[in-house]
C-alpha cells in the first residue's frame, strides 16, 4: 500500500506542475507582453482556463495532505524550516485568485481594474517562483535539524535554507517552466493570426528554461551542491534530462504545423522527464539538509495509517479523475476525443 500513497504523491505532485503551471505561466506571459498582447492573453485566459482554473489547485492539496498523514517528518521539516516561503505561496494563491475573479466580473470599470491586473500578474510569477524555492530549499543542503529549533538564530532555522542563490536559482527556473507550458497551451487555443505571439513566447521560454536550468546546475556544481553532484553522476537523471532535450524537435514541428494535442503532449512529456530526473537522482532521499540527507521511506506513517490512507486515495481517486476528466472535456480543454474529424492533432 505504500506504493499507492507513493504514486499518488508524486502524480499530485506532476500534475499540479503541469495544470497549475500552465495556469501560473498565463500571468507569467500576460506580464511579460505588450499592452495590446495583454488584452488577448486576457481575454484568451478567461475563455481557456476561467472554467477550470480552481481545480488546478486541487493536486497541490492532496499532496499536502499525503505529507501530512503519511510522511509527518518531511511535513514537519516544512512547515517549520519553510513556513515564510509557504506563507508567501498561500498568499500568492488567494490574491491571485481574488484577482481573477474581480477583474473579470467586478461591475464597476474603474482604476480598481488597474490594480486587480497587477494583483494577477505579480501574483502568477511570485507565486511559482517561491514554490520553485521550497524545493530549492530542500536539496540545497542549508536546512540545519537540531533537537531544539529555539538553539539557532532565526535566520539560520528560517531565512537561510530558502534564501540563497541555488533556491532562487530553482525558483526561478521552475517559473520559467511555467510559461513554456502556458504558451505551449495558448498556442492551439489562439486565432491563426495571434498564435504567432504565443508561438514566440514559447521559443523565448525555452531558452530561458535552458539558460536558468544550465545556471542552476553550474552554480550548484561550482558551489559542492550535493544534489547536483548526484544527479549528475546518475545515468538515468542524464537519459531523462537528455530525452527531454531531444522532444524539443518534435515539440516545435507540431507547434509550426499547428497540431495541438500532439503539441500539449511532448511539452507534458517533457516536464515529465525532467521531474522524474530531478527525484530519481536521489530517492529515496530527496531532503538533503547541512548533515545528510532524510530518507523518505524511512520516516513514514505506521503501516495501519499507510494502508487507510492508500484505500482513500484509491476511492477518492476512482471519483475524482473522471469527474476532473469531464470537466476538462466539457470546457474543450481536452481535445483528443474531438479530433478524429479535425486534421489539427
Amino acid at each position: 500500500m505504500l506504493y499507492v500513497v507513493l504514486f499518488f504523491l508524486m502524480f499530485s505532485l506532476y500534475l499540479y506542475v503541469v495544470l497549475g503551471g500552465a495556469d501560473y505561466g498565463a500571468g507569467i506571459i500576460e506580464l511579460f507582453s505588450s499592452e495590446e498582447n495583454q488584452k488577448i492573453t486576457k481575454k484568451t485566459i478567461y475563455r481557456v482556463m476561467g472554467p477550470v482554473w480552481e481545480a488546478n489547485h486541487i493536486w497541490i492539496i492532496i499532496l499536502i495532505v499525503i505529507l501530512w498523514i503519511a510522511f509527518p517528518v518531511y511535513y514537519n521539516i516544512m512547515v517549520v524550516h519553510l513556513h515564510i516561503p509557504l506563507t508567501i505561496v498561500l498568499l500568492g494563491v488567494t490574491l491571485r485568485g481574488v484577482a481573477f475573479v474581480f477583474r473579470h466580473y467586478d461591475a464597476v470599470v474603474d482604476n480598481s481594474q488597474k490594480l486587480y491586473d497587477i494583483m494577477f500578474k505579480i501574483s502568477s510569477l511570485v507565486t511559482p517562483i517561491f514554490l520553485g524555492m521550497v524545493f530549492g530549499a530542500l536539496i540545497s543542503g542549508k536546512i540545519m535539524i537540531v533537537e531544539d529549533v529555539s538553539a539557532l538564530t532565526f535566520y539560520e532555522a528560517f531565512i537561510r535554507p530558502w534564501c540563497n542563490v541555488f533556491s532562487i536559482l530553482v525558483g526561478l527556473f521552475f517559473a520559467a517552466l511555467c510559461a513554456f507550458l502556458s504558451s505551449v497551451l495558448l498556442i492551439g487555443e489562439s486565432e491563426k493570426e495571434v498564435s504567432g505571439v504565443y508561438i514566440r513566447k514559447a521559443a523565448i521560454a525555452t531558452i530561458v528554461v535552458f539558460v536558468v536550468g544550465l545556471s542552476t546546475f553550474g552554480y550548484g556544481y561550482l558551489s559542492g551542491n550535493v544534489f547536483v553532484k548526484d544527479f549528475i553522476q546518475d545515468p538515468y537523471a542524464i537519459v531523462f534530462v537528455l530525452l527531454s532535450a531531444v522532444l524539443l524537435v518534435p515539440l516545435w514541428i507540431t507547434i509550426k504545423k499547428g497540431r495541438r494535442v500532439l503539441s500539449r503532449l511532448f511539452a507534458g512529456l517533457q516536464v515529465f522527464l525532467i521531474l522524474l530526473a530531478a527525484l530519481i537522482s536521489h530517492y529515496p532521499d530527496i531532503i538533503i539538509t547541512e548533515t545528510g540527507s532524510i530518507s523518505l521511506i524511512n520516516n513514514i506513517a505506521p503501516d495501519s495509517v499507510i494502508k487507510v490512507l492508500g484505500v482513500s486515495l484509491i476511492i477518492g481517486g476512482t471519483l475524482i479523475l473522471p469527474g476532473l476528466f469531464h470537466l476538462l472535456k466539457s470546457f474543450k480543454m481536452i481535445k483528443i476525443l474531438e479530433q478524429k474529424n479535425n486534421a489539427s492533432i
